[in-house]
């Protein structure tokens, strides 16, 4: 079995008197497809940002093979190799998509220059369905584009984990169908992603695992099919009357 890359243990993320990540430990393996679920506001994102340096631990630790992460600022994280896409997109909006994906291979884990850089930058485009759209003004781009793209830069630095932030949220059926489909190519390679996701279709077909998260807690972690039916993720997911056994 795959030793854990990504070590989580009691992270715990406060502002004032909330308490938006509370306590929650969970390994990932190096390889895995990790679904991180769970209703609205229950602190997915808020984890993703602890491991991805967007936001400091308030107690805990976050370990990435072997060396503590947790509270770095997230472009060192990013050169250790943590890559991400936002639940809101974030572009680089004055950029070509070409330089947009430059960026990422630039300034992330796995470093390249020059026209190796141009190269692997045309080849993610291509990847992520924008092929010959590399010249085009990032600013002027469909929002369902951009995603694409931000993907295709996080791809850039090549990095030993990736995190992906709803990235199918807002996808018509026949794009989830092509999203769907390139993440599964994406963990057939080996890559190790932690998804948050709404689309139970994606959790269910792609996952490994999943760990469920409730008003900031951690309160499922297994395979996916024995955990979404787990009475506690029913409930959570759709209120007590729902809920049997």
């Amino acid at each position: 079995m795959s030793a854990a890359i990504l070590s989580v243990e009691k992270a715990r993320k406060t502002f004032g008197g909330l308490v938006a990540v509370d306590d929650v430990s969970f390994d990932v393996k190096e390889g895995e497809l990790l679904g991180l679920i769970g209703p609205n506001g229950s602190g997915k994102t808020t984890m993703l940002n602890l491991v991805s340096g967007a936001l400091k631990p308030s107690g805990g630790s976050i370990v990435l093979a072997g060396e503590p992460i947790g509270g770095r600022p997230a472009h060192q994280i990013a050169q250790r190799g943590v890559a991400r896409t936002f639940q809101l997109v974030r572009i680089l909006p004055l950029m070509t998509a070409e330089e947009n994906v430059i960026a990422g291979a630039v300034f992330g884990h796995v470093r390249l220059w020059g026209d190796e850089a141009r190269k692997s930058a045309q080849a993610l485009l291509d990847r992520v369905g924008l092929s010959g759209r590399g010249a085009a003004q990032t600013g002027e781009m469909t929002y369902i584009d951009q995603k694409r793209l931000e993907l295709a830069r996080a791809l850039a630095a090549n990095p030993r984990l990736l995190l992906l932030d709803e990235w199918l949220a807002g996808l018509n059926p026949s794009e989830l169908k092509t999203g769907i489909s390139l993440i599964r190519d994406l963990r057939n390679e080996g890559r190790t992603i932690i998804m948050v996701e709404h689309v139970m279709d994606a959790i269910r077909s792609l996952c490994d695992r999943v760990v469920v998260m409730s008003s900031g807690r951690k309160i499922a972690d297994g395979e996916v099919g024995q955990v979404l039916s787990d009475p506690e993720v029913v409930r959570a997911y759709l209120g007590d009357g729902h809920a049997q056994g």
